[in-house]
C-alpha cells in the first residue's frame, strides 16, 4: 500500500506538523520549515531541531517531506530577484537537513517571458550552485510537476526532463508528481489506458525510477485549463478513476501520497479515507 498523508500546518512549531499528522493516522507528511510567504525566518535552534527528532521517531512517519516557499523564483530574467530566489533556497535546504527530512519540494519557477530555455536552464544553474554549497547533504531536492499558469516552467514533462539534463549531478534531483497540476497541464490520468500513455510518457522524458513523491489533489478546473486551484477527492473534474488507478499502481505502491487539498472541516481524514478506500478495488 501507498503511505498516505497530508501537508500540515507547523502553527507552534515544526514538530507539530508531525502531531498532526500521526493524530490523523497518516504514514507520511509534508511541511513548511518556515512562512511559505515571506522570504525571512526565524533560525532554527537546537532544541527545535532536538524537539523534531523526537517527535518523529516517535510518531514512526516515514519519508518527511518539506515544500519550498512560494515566493522563490529560480527561472527569474531579474539578476536580482534570482539572487534573492537562490539564497533562500539554499536556507530552505539547509533547515531541509536540519530536520532531518527525506525531501524537499521545488517548483521550478517562472521564466517571465524570458522563454522556457532560458528559464529552465537558469534553473539548472541555481540547482547547481545549491548543490556545490550543500555537498554531502541527505535531503533530496524534488522538482514538482506544475499546472502552467502564467509563464511557470513545469508544466510539461520535457521541461523536468531538460532541467535533468542540465543539472551536473542529476542523482541529487528527484520528482514530485502533482495529480491537479498534470490534469491542469493537459494530461489524461483516466480511463486506463490514457493513464498508461501519460505515464508512459512521463517514463520517456522523465523516467519513472526518479519518482519520489505524489501529491494527490482533484481538480476544481478542467483538464488543460493551465490553472492551479486543489479540490477534494472525487470532488473536482479528475473525479475518483485517477486516484483509485494511481493507488493500485503496483510501481507506486512504496511511495508516499501526499494531500494538499482546502484544509476545511477536517477533509484531511475524509479525504485519506476515500484514497484507502480504493486500495485493492482494481
Amino acid at each position: 500500500m501507498p503511505l498516505f498523508g497530508a501537508h500540515m500546518s507547523i502553527a507552534g512549531g515544526c514538530h507539530n506538523a508531525l502531531t498532526i499528522a500521526q493524530a490523523h493516522h497518516c504514514d507520511t507528511v509534508q511541511l513548511f520549515t518556515k512562512n511559505a510567504n515571506q522570504w525571512a525566518a526565524r533560525e532554527l535552534t537546537d532544541e527545535d531541531v532536538a524537539r523534531f527528532a523526537t517527535t518523529l521517531r516517535e510518531s514512526g512517519l516515514r519519508f518527511p517531506t518539506a515544500h519550498d516557499s512560494y515566493l522563490i523564483n529560480l527561472a527569474s530574467p531579474d539578476d536580482a530577484l534570482y539572487r534573492k530566489s537562490l539564497e533562500a533556497f539554499v536556507v530552505e535546504v539547509q533547515r531541509a537537513e536540519q530536520l532531518g527530512l527525506d525531501y524537499l519540494v521545488m517548483h521550478p519557477g517562472a521564466h517571465l517571458d524570458s522563454g522556457e530555455d532560458v528559464g529552465l536552464s537558469r534553473v539548472a544553474t541555481a540547482l547547481d550552485e545549491v548543490h556545490d554549497r550543500c555537498a554531502g547533504f541527505h535531503v533530496q531536492v524534488l522538482i514538482e510537476t506544475t499546472a502552467g499558469q502564467g509563464t511557470t516552467l513545469g508544466w510539461r514533462f520535457e521541461h523536468l526532463g531538460r532541467i535533468l539534463e542540465l543539472v551536473k549531478e542529476p542523482e541529487r534531483l528527484g520528482v514530485c508528481l502533482d495529480t491537479c497540476h498534470v490534469f491542469a497541464a493537459g494530461y489524461a490520468l483516466a480511463p486506463e489506458d490514457e493513464y498508461r500513455k501519460t505515464m508512459k510518457e512521463f517514463d520517456r522524458l522523465v523516467g519513472l525510477k526518479r519518482l519520489r513523491v505524489f501529491h494527490v489533489n482533484d481538480s476544481k478546473k478542467p483538464r488543460g485549463s493551465r490553472v492551479d486551484r486543489h479540490a477534494h477527492i472525487g470532488q473536482g473534474e479528475l473525479g475518483l478513476e485517477p486516484f483509485r488507478l494511481l493507488v493500485n499502481d503496483r510501481r507506486f505502491r512504496k511511495l508516499p501520497m501526499i494531500l494538499e487539498t482546502p484544509k476545511e472541516d477536517d477533509m484531511d481524514t475524509v479525504n485519506l479515507n476515500v484514497l484507502r478506500g480504493m486500495v485493492g478495488s482494481e
